[in-house]
C-alpha cells in the first residue's frame, strides 16, 4: 500500500496513518485481493472501509440512523417529500470489481467467499465493464444465509438486493433516482419502492406499509429524500422488533445488551405514536414478552437436558470449494462452527452449518449449575 497517496486520499495524515495500522486497521491476507481494512470509525472514515494491494478504496456504507417517533423525525429531516423503500431483513454486501474479479464485502470490510459466489451468478458482468468504478450496495437476504438466514422473500436460496449505488473513492452515495434506474437497465433485483409521500401525509401512508410489511414477518422500510440531500432514516414493525428479540434471548448471553434493549424501547415509542388501544397494547406486550420468555425458556431446557445451544443455517453452493472458503471465513471471524457433510443437488451442493453459541451455552449451564449472576 503507498502509504502517503491512501493518506492524502482518506484525508488522514500520513503519521496517523502510520499509527493506526495493526490497531483500527488491520491487513487481511486472505483470499485475494489482500486489503486493509477500517475495523472502526476513523477521522470520518466509515468503519468497514477497505484500501486494496493497487491502491483503490472503498468506503464503508455509512450507518444509517433510526426514527423512534416517525411523525416528528419527518417533519424534522425531510423539506416536503419522502421515497419509501422496504427495509429488507439480511446482511450488507457491497459488490465491486477489482481488476479483473468481482467480489462481495461485508459491512465489516472482509471479502466473504459465499457471497461472492452469489453475486457473480446474479449480476451481469457488463455493469463493471460499463462502469469500473462502481459499487453495488445492497442487502444479501433469504434462506440459505449463513447470517441472517429469512424465508418471508421471495428467493429460492440467496439474492442480493440493490438499495444504493457508489464509485469507489467516494463517500456519497448516488441515490434513488440512479439506483432504481442502473437495476433496471442491468436487470439487477432491487429493494421495493412503496412510493413518494408528501411529508404531511407520509406518516399515516408509511404506517399502513409498516403494518403490512409486519404482518408478513418483514423487516421495515427505509426513508430516503428523493433528491438525495438528507440522509437517510430507518423505521421497524414491531413483529421485527420481536423476532429480533426472540433470536436474542435464545442465544442471550452472546448478543450484546444495546441490541436487545434498543428494541424493546422502539416498542414503547411506537405503542404511544401509534396511539394502540386496550387490546392492541395488550397484543403488544404479549408479543413482545413471549419473545423474551419462550426463547429464552427453549434455551434453559435444552441445556438442562444436557443439548448444545446451535444456531442452525444452511447454505447452497455451486462449488465445494466455495463451502470450504466459507468455513476458514467464520473461522477467521471469530465463530465457532460445523460443517456438515455436503448433499448433492442437480445444481451444487446444500450444506448444513452448526454455529455454537459457546457463551450462552457455558452461561446457562453455570447457572443451572447453581452459580450466581
Amino acid at each position: 500500500m503507498d502509504l502517503p497517496k491512501t493518506a492524502e486520499s482518506v484525508g488522514i495524515s500520513l503519521q496517523r496513518l502510520e499509527g493506526m495500522l495493526d490497531r483500527n486497521i488491520k491487513l487481511s491476507r486472505w483470499p485475494d485481493p489482500r486489503l486493509f481494512r477500517f475495523e472502526k470509525a476513523v477521522s470520518g472514515v466509515e468503519a468497514g472501509t477497505v484500501i486494496f494491494e493497487n491502491g483503490e478504496i472503498v468506503y464503508g456504507y455509512p450507518k444509517i440512523n433510526r426514527a423512534m417517533m416517525l411523525e416528528p423525525a419527518l417533519k424534522r429531516f425531510f423539506p416536503d417529500r419522502v421515497a419509501v423503500e422496504e427495509k429488507m431483513n439480511g446482511y450488507n454486501a457491497r459488490v465491486v470489481r477489482i481488476g479483473e474479479e468481482v467480489v462481495a464485502l461485508t459491512r465489516g470490510g472482509f471479502i466473504c467467499p459465499y457471497s461472492t459466489e452469489v453475486v457473480r451468478e446474479r449480476i451481469s458482468p457488463q455493469v463493471f465493464q460499463d462502469h469500473p468504478d462502481i459499487v453495488l450496495c445492497g442487502e444479501m437476504v433469504g434462506s440459505h444465509s449463513p447470517y441472517v438466514p429469512k424465508d418471508v422473500y421471495p428467493v429460492d436460496s440467496l439474492e442480493f438486493y440493490l438499495f444504493d449505488v457508489a464509485c469507489k473513492a467516494k463517500t456519497d452515495v448516488q441515490g434513488l433516482e440512479s439506483t432504481h434506474r442502473l437495476a433496471e437497465e442491468y436487470g439487477i433485483e432491487c429493494v421495493p419502492l412503496f412510493g413518494v409521500f408528501d411529508v404531511g401525509k407520509a406518516p399515516e401512508e408509511i404506517r399502513k406499509i409498516v403494518e403490512m410489511l409486519g404482518r408478513e414477518g418483514r423487516e421495515g422500510v427505509v426513508l430516503k429524500d428523493p433528491r438525495n440531500v438528507v440522509r437517510p432514516i430507518k423505521y421497524t414493525s414491531s413483529e421485527s422488533n420481536c423476532t429480533d428479540l426472540r433470536f436474542a434471548f435464545r442465544y442471550y448471553n452472546d448478543y450484546g445488551r444495546d441490541f436487545i434493549f434498543s428494541r424493546v424501547v422502539r416498542e414503547g415509542f411506537q405503542a404511544v405514536e401509534w396511539n394502540d388501544s386496550e387490546k392492541e397494547f395488550k397484543e403488544r406486550c404479549l408479543r413482545l414478552g413471549e419473545s423474551i420468555l419462550a426463547s429464552m425458556g427453549e434455551t434453559i431446557r435444552e441445556r438442562m437436558a444436557q443439548d448444545t445451544i446451535v444456531q442452525r443455517v444452511q447454505i447452497k453452493v455451486k462449488r465445494l470449494q466455495t463451502a470450504r472458503d466459507l468455513e476458514r471465513h467464520l473461522r477467521y471471524m471469530g465463530i465457532r462452527v460445523v460443517f456438515g457433510q455436503p448433499e448433492p443437488l442437480d445444481d451444487g451442493y446444500l450444506v448444513r452449518i452448526e454455529k455454537l453459541a459457546m457463551s450462552t451455552n457455558d452461561k446457562t449451564k453455570s447457572m443451572i449449575e447453581g452459580d450466581l449472576w
